[in-house]
Parts: structure tokens; sequence; C-alpha cells
């Protein structure tokens, strides 16, 4: 096998593979990366949960595929001189990199070691601009459940219809909702639930750009296509919570908020507030304005929010952390708050009616006044 390739171009699809790549494995070819040479030059990582795979364009004189430890050709490449890279490997899997001045020798697994990544079925499938799907990850993302014992909450729901695509994450104490419209879908409305740490790669392999990208569900996995590189995830299985009727939407407090500001506030007067010394924000919702209070043993903070409506003195604690996210998440300028009780959730939804994003934050109940 030998190719030669521009660095910068090699050193770029390794960093995005490697992040596939078992960091300890039983098997020793899932702790590499393999290559695969024939018209054009593929290098795939795979942990037998998520897999990527990437073409990289290269000068190939002779064809073949090889495994290679992830780490150390990661770190060969990425401290080899600016200039193009020579690769060439024989039949005892002996490999010779060289760049400029700089050679390195270093030895090889068998491809026939490597698992191969799952096939997948092309029945429903999606197109939707990259930056769009990397934006509606980012701002969903963040509500993925970290707790194992309801795995299907570690992912995120992609629901597709004739209205477009839906997001959707729950981890128990907030929900992140965003939608958008869809340039096309194949084979009709359909439904799915992709794992948080695959949609985290995905996200960083989505560029700012409004070439498409393609979502394709199989049976028991999910492809992503973006560009040259594909990102191919197990689906989870499981009851995905019914998220329509857990959201409270006829709530009689409707506020308006500047976005900016208040996340401010809260960042202000969560000073006090640390992993040690734990406190819900204390929101006091009155006539144009919010008063936001802290307390803890490290002292107390205060500080008002100007809004638009009247909250009616309505009293009501956030962890602060999951109030700002979704404040900080929500792609618009200023939102509408929604409240109804001290013990209702805070639904946060656009000011123009519209239904692109909703963020709903569980409260915390708060001790009786201090």
């Amino acid at each position: 096998m030998k190719f030669s390739c521009e660095k910068a171009l090699l050193q770029s699809v390794i960093a995005t593979t490697s992040r596939a790549v078992s960091t300890k494995s039983s098997i020793p070819a899932l702790e590499g990366l393999l290559l695969q040479a024939g018209d054009i030059l593929t290098i795939s990582g795979y942990n037998m949960q998520t897999g990527i795979r990437a073409k990289v364009s290269a000068d190939i004189t002779e064809g073949g595929e090889i495994v290679l430890n992830a780490r150390l050709f990661g770190d060969i490449i990425r401290k080899m001189p600016d200039d193009v890279v020579t690769f060439a490997s024989d039949d005892r899997f002996m490999v010779h990199l060289s760049c400029g001045d700089a050679a390195f020798d270093i030895l090889g697994l068998s491809a026939a070691d490597y698992p191969e990544l799952p096939a997948v079925e092309d029945e429903f499938s999606i197109s939707i601009q990259q930056k769009v799907l990397r934006e509606m990850i980012g701002q969903t993302l963040f509500a993925v459940s970290t707790n194992e014992s309801r795995p299907v909450h570690t992912g995120s729901l992609f629901e597709i219809n004739d209205k477009g695509l839906t997001i959707v994450s729950v981890d128990g104490f907030r929900l992140a909702v965003r939608r958008e419209p869809l340039e096309k879908i194949d084979g009709g409305a359909f439904s799915f639930v992709a794992p948080g740490a695959a949609l985290s790669e995905v996200e960083k392999i989505c560029e700012d750009v409004e070439d498409l990208a393609c979502v394709t569900l199989g049976n028991r996995h999910i492809l992503f296509e973006v560009g040259d590189t594909e990102l191919i995830c197990r689906r989870l299985e499981g009851e995905f919570l019914d998220y329509k009727n857990a959201i409270p939407r006829n709530n009689p407090i409707r506020l308006i908020a500047d976005t900016k500001a208040l996340i401010e506030s809260i960042d202000r007067v969560s000073v006090v507030i640390s992993d040690k010394l734990k406190s819900p924000v204390r929101c006091v919702f009155d006539h144009e304005k919010v008063m936001l209070s802290a307390k803890t043993g490290n002292g107390e903070s205060k500080d008002v929010c100007p809004l638009s409506g009247d909250g009616g003195g309505l009293e009501i604690g956030f962890n602060n952390r999951y109030l700002m996210d979704a404040l900080r998440y929500a792609p618009a300028e200023a939102v509408q708050i929604e409240l109804n009780t001290g013990v209702s959730p805070a639904v946060i939804v656009p000011t123009d009616g519209g239904e692109s994003f909703l963020y709903m934050v569980l409260p915390v109940r708060l001790k009786a006044a201090e």
C-alpha cells in the first residue's frame, strides 16, 4: 500500500475518525484506524457503538488496507512538518512514513482483524443544511440525560413528518425541543432516538455551511452523511417520553424577557452558589420585573431584571444552571416565559408564538422564606 497526501488533510481526517476509536478494547484492532486505499483513501474509526468513516484526497500508487494504532499514528502525523506525507507498507505490516526530513517506521495490524462497520438500509432519509443540523443538535444536546437507568433518554428523539424535523432531549429536570422545516424527506414520516455521544460527534463534523447533510434510518442503525464523512451509530430502543403531553401550555402568566439580560442577572446571583454550597435561585415575578436572590454559606446575593408583563408576585425557585442553559441555548434575543404556580414548570418559547423552539425547566421547591 503506497500513497502520498497533504499533512493538513491527513491530520484533519485522523482527528475526526479517532473520536470513534476505543481507548481500551479486548480487540487490539479497535484501538486503531482502518486505512483503505483503492480509488480513494478511506480512514475509519469504530468502537462497536459508533463508527466514523472519512474519505481523503490522496495520490495512491498502490492499493491495500491496514490498521494503525490511532494514538501513535495521530501523534506522528501531527508532529510532522507541514508538507506532503508519504506512506508505504509491506506484507509484514511494516509502515514507513516520511515527510520532509522526518521519517518513522511503525508496525500495523492486519485489516482482516477489523470488525466491519454496519451497513444502513436506505429506507427513510432526510436532507438538511449542515449548519441547521449543527445548531439544532447544539441547542438540545445539553438536556440529554446521563442516567443509564433509562438508556433511551441518553439520546435525542428525532421526529420527521410533513411539518419538518423536531429534535427532543429530556433528562427528568428539563426538556428541550427544536423544530425546523425540511428540504427533502424520503420514505414518509419516521422517528428514532440517536445516542447523545454520537450526536456530539455529528455536531463537530457539521460545518457552518449551507451544504446538505443526509440522515438515513436503518433497522438498527442511523447513518449521518456530512460531506466526505459518514457517522454510523446504533439506534436507542425503548419508549421515549410522551413530551407533547408533558408540556403544560395553558399557563396564565406570560412574560417577555431579554435573553441576555436575564442570563446576566441569574449569573450574578449565582456567584454565592458552588458545587459544595448549593441553593436554588429564588425568583419573584412581579409587575414588569423579576427579583432574583440566592443564599448559601458563602453569602447572599440579589438582583432585579426588567421584564414585560405581570407575574403577580409569583415566587418560584430554579436550579441556576438549568435555567441559564435553557436561556443560553434559546436561539432568540427575547423569549416568552410561561408560568403557572410555584411548583409548575417554566416554559420558554419564541415571542412570536412560533414553534421553532421550546425549553421547559422544572422548579426547585423553596424552603420557607428566610
